[in-house]
């Protein structure tokens, strides 16, 4: 049973069960960016002279620097894509084989001896290919009125797009040839995307009510009365006990029921007193 509509707040937040929402109010359709195939590209790579392979890259040393101390961490990762190849496969509609060419870029944090703090800027070159990728066309021939806009020459082409995901592992000071580099050891996620704008039904309720003015301000407390009002802590840890008997209403799940199929909930349980 749906609730009043005038006692629901449109708002952003998780879905109801069942007959805990209104109706929609309208069924409107929207244009929006569709991911029609999506593949992940993860990588560890270590600093390496040569050509680079899928585990190590020779742009992950440093030039060299002067008295370096202690490696602190890297920062500011940044993905460019700087090119993109399709290459349609034949007798498979709609697949194409990609080429990725995108630069990986982030600044490592150093201590030199004299304890002031520095930092190295990192650049990195990769090409990646993925064999099969489901990357079709637009069907639709769109014009629109962008006429001096880049846009309207995107209208019917799909779009590929990276997401990543990156971390330093490892920073290790090495010397060679009395001169001292850093080489950073990276691993990194990249989500490669393909997404088509299409048009889409979805439900609505209506347009999204204007927040109240102004926003409540965070109330300031004492932090003896916030400790006292606190709960006493548990001194022991969790007992991750088995339930005696099959027909037992199972625990409330917590994290250290890992295995949901052992505490699956049982049709027709008692309680045992």
């Amino acid at each position: 049973m749906s609730i009043n509509f005038d006692k629901f707040v449109p708002r952003p937040g998780l879905v109801n069960k069942q007959g805990r929402l209104p109706d929609p109010s309208e069924l409107v359709c929207v244009e929006v960016p569709k991911v029609f195939d999506q593949c992940l590209i993860k990588r560890c790579l270590s600093y390496c002279e040569g050509h680079d392979t899928d585990s190590t890259d020779c742009e992950l040393r440093s030039n060299p620097l002067d008295n370096p101390k202690i490696f602190v961490g890297c920062r500011d990762f940044k993905i460019t894509l700087k090119s993109v190849e399709q290459i349609p496969i034949l007798g498979k509609k709609g697949f194409k084989k990609i080429i990725l060419c995108y630069v990986i870029s982030f600044y490592a944090d150093y201590i030199d001896c004299n304890a002031a703090n520095k930092c190295e800027f990192f650049e990195i070159n990769r090409q990646d290919v993925i064999g099969k990728f489901y990357c079709p066309d637009s069907i639709a021939q769109v014009s629109d009125d962008h006429i001096n806009s880049d846009k309207s020459n995107e209208c019917n082409k799909n779009i590929i797009k990276l997401e990543m995901v990156a971390d330093a592992l490892q920073g290790v000071i090495t010397e060679c040839n009395n001169k001292k580099y850093l080489d950073i050891t990276l691993g990194y996620y990249i989500v490669v995307k393909c997404e088509i704008t299409v048009q889409l039904l979805i439900p609505t309720y209506d347009y999204c009510p204007i927040p109240k003015e102004p926003c409540p301000p965070e109330p300031e407390e004492n932090v003896c009365d916030k400790f006292n009002k606190s709960p006493v802590p548990k001194f022991y840890p969790e007992q991750n006990l088995k339930p005696l008997f099959p027909d037992s209403k199972p625990k409330p799940k917590t994290d250290e029921y890992e295995d949901e199929d052992e505490y699956e909930e049982q049709d027709g349980g008692n309680d045992y007193n």
